[in-house]
């Protein structure tokens, strides 16, 4: 199949789980011999960061401004009209974009059928909640019922699918997936906090995300402030890009008085994220909203023991199995990070599971071949592979 797949953006620094699915996705869908072109704004594209792929051509138009993470990119608009015709399926990416909406308008004027990804966008939790709502009833909610299928990445998101009336014979349910190969090699332990001048001893707390409220680092910092009271030589490792989100956070630690027990080390790039998974003793991701964080099965693929919060979409993946679940709520989550370094069996055990579980059900082989039934499933005949 030729097959064209529409990202608002491909900063992997900056995109999270919906870049992630798309490059890798891709890539995994040119080594089965399919013709793959990826479309995008240049947002914050630094084409150091990004790998060449065999077989996937990308195309990215200049963006000219922004709202929100509405990424504005007008060459779409005459640019693509006569190259859109030549692919069997489209693979739209996240749900509120520019580059979705000229993408709609092509697909629906030419036929093209196309299938919809939300990436967990479709909720309209924190900001430009009223943007959203415009978006939603201009044109969002038309391209959602113009997909001939749409994938929910959990059962929770199918429910959103089904709230904005699609019916669940178009919904399929698609995990995301983590790149084997690249873990294959982990980095010797030591390395990450030999840089940082952390003790092999010390105890290691790694948040590794965006920057922002959602995500809630601030819920973590003032869970941290509260087990450091019972374990004074643990340390906060707070890694990833800042989203608007950073400020606030430090002068809470400031107010907190943990500046000294916390590092914040910024953008990381592939290698220093592993060494910081390996040197971890337990990763948290205590989110406001999340449907399906890669950087869970990263630490999981890593041996890292996890603990997440019920908001997120796969904490009945993770309850007992990877880690622990808890509550939106400082004290429950102070309480389970101390279980968790207390207990060094049960982090190997964790660790463990999370391994295999990542290998037998996130890879990208099995993930990319239940993609392809889809695609097949929407398209003609005489179009399948």
């Amino acid at each position: 199949m030729n097959i064209l797949q529409v990202a608002a953006f491909l900063s992997p620094a900056y995109g999270g789980g919906a870049i992630d699915v798309c490059y890798h996705l891709s890539k995994e869908l040119a080594q089965r011999r399919h013709a793959v072109t990826i479309y995008a704004s240049d947002y914050k594209l630094n084409w150091g960061d990004m790998q060449a792929v065999p077989g996937v051509r990308t195309r990215t138009f200049r963006t000219w401004g922004s709202l929100g993470r509405f990424y504005v990119t007008p060459g779409m608009l005459k640019g693509v009209g006569q190259e859109v015709c030549q692919f069997d399926v489209i693979h739209m990416h996240a749900y509120r974009s520019f580059q979705n909406t000229v993408i709609h308008y092509y697909a629906k004027k030419l036929g093209i059928p196309y299938v919809l990804q939300a990436h967990g966008s479709l909720h309209t939790v924190s900001e430009n909640t009223k943007l959203k709502w415009v978006f939603d009833k201009a044109m969002g909610h038309r391209i959602v019922k113009d997909a001939a299928k749409v994938i929910a990445e959990t059962p929770t998101e199918a429910d959103q699918y089904k709230s904005m009336g699609i019916s669940e014979d178009k919904i399929e349910i698609v995990p995301n997936g983590v790149d084997l190969s690249e873990f294959e090699n982990l980095p010797q332990r030591g390395q990450f906090r030999k840089k940082y001048g952390l003790d092999d001893a010390q105890k290691v707390v790694l948040y590794l995300a965006r920057i922002h409220k959602i995500k809630g680092p601030d819920l973590l910092a003032k869970a941290f402030a509260e087990l450091s009271k019972d374990l004074g030589d643990a340390k906060l490792v707070i890694a990833g890009p800042d989203d608007g989100y950073l400020a606030t956070l430090k002068e809470l630690i400031r107010e907190l008085k943990i500046e000294e027990r916390v590092l914040i080390t910024g953008l990381l790039n592939k290698n220093e994220k592993l060494q910081a998974y390996v040197d971890a003793d337990v990763y948290v991701l205590p989110s406001v909203y999340e449907t399906f964080p890669i950087s869970v099965l990263e630490a999981c693929a890593c041996g890292i023991p996890v603990i997440v919060t019920d908001r997120c979409g796969i904490a009945n993946i993770v309850d007992g199995q990877l880690g622990f679940v808890v509550p939106y709520d400082k004290d429950e989550l102070a309480n389970k990070i101390l279980h968790m370094l207390a207990d060094n069996k049960l982090r190997r055990e964790f660790g463990e599971k999370g391994k295999l579980l990542v290998h037998e059900k996130f890879n990208w082989e099995k993930i990319a071949e239940q993609v392809e039934n889809i695609y097949s499933s929407c398209t003609p005949s005489n179009h399948r592979a």
